[in-house]
């Protein structure tokens, strides 16, 4: 599946997007950000705080108990603001 990183993510994480085969045991949208986490300081940094992070599964938002398979793409980005 296709990962896509956004703003402050894609800055910790250093790429802009990458294509990852995930293990079976990573389900859900939870599971993949600390399947993630453990791939390098560099990941570990961007998902410290996995709670705010949001995800989009095929451009959808997700929560992060969101099931992932089927997912083509998913997208991480830090909570937006403004009006």
């Amino acid at each position: 599946m296709k990962i896509l990183y956004f703003a402050w993510v894609r800055e910790r994480i250093g790429k802009a997007d990458e294509t990852v085969e995930p293990p079976a045991s990573v389900v859900t949208v939870a599971d993949l950000i600390a399947w993630l986490s453990g791939r390098g300081e560099e990941y570990a940094y961007a998902f410290e705080k996995p709670k705010i992070i949001r995800a989009a599964i095929d451009r959808v938002h997700a929560k992060h108990d969101t099931a992932i398979r089927h997912a083509r793409e998913i997208a991480f980005f830090p909570p937006m603001t403004g009006g």
